[in-house]
C-alpha cells in the first residue's frame, strides 16, 4: 500500500481539527490556527487543505444545520477520521525520534 505523506500545514489543519473535535469547518480552523500560532492563513488556503485531507481520507466531512448568522447557509463540518489519527501519530512518532537523535550541540550558537 503507497503511503499518503503530511505537508506541514496539512499537519497544522489535520490536529486542528482532532483539537475541535466536530466544531471544525473553514472559519473556525483558521481562526484558532491564528490563535495558537501566530499565522494568518487565508480561507482559500483552508478550505483548499481541508479538501486535500477529505480526499486522501484523513477527515471527513458532513453539512450541518442552517443558521440564521450564515443566512440560513448551511457549514460543512469536520471529524479525524482513523486514517488520519494514525497518520498524526505516525508524524507525532518521527518527529520525536529525530528530535531525540539530534546531538546536544546541535543547536548552540557557533561562532562562525
Amino acid at each position: 500500500m503507497r503511503r499518503t505523506y503530511l505537508g506541514e500545514f496539512e499537519e497544522l489543519v489535520l490536529l486542528m481539527i482532532a483539537i475541535l473535535d466536530g466544531q471544525a469547518y473553514g472559519m473556525t480552523v483558521s481562526q484558532e490556527i491564528e490563535q495558537h500560532t501566530g499565522r494568518i492563513v487565508t480561507l482559500g488556503a483552508i478550505h483548499n487543505t481541508l479538501i486535500r485531507l477529505e480526499e486522501k481520507g484523513f477527515v471527513k466531512s458532513e453539512l450541518g444545520g442552517a443558521t440564521m448568522e450564515r443566512g440560513g447557509r448551511r457549514k460543512r463540518l469536520f471529524r479525524i477520521t482513523a486514517l488520519g489519527s494514525g497518520a498524526a501519530r505516525d508524524i507525532q512518532q518521527l518527529r520525536s525520534k529525530l528530535w531525540e537523535m539530534l546531538p546536544d550541540q546541535t543547536f548552540k550558537f557557533s561562532s562562525i
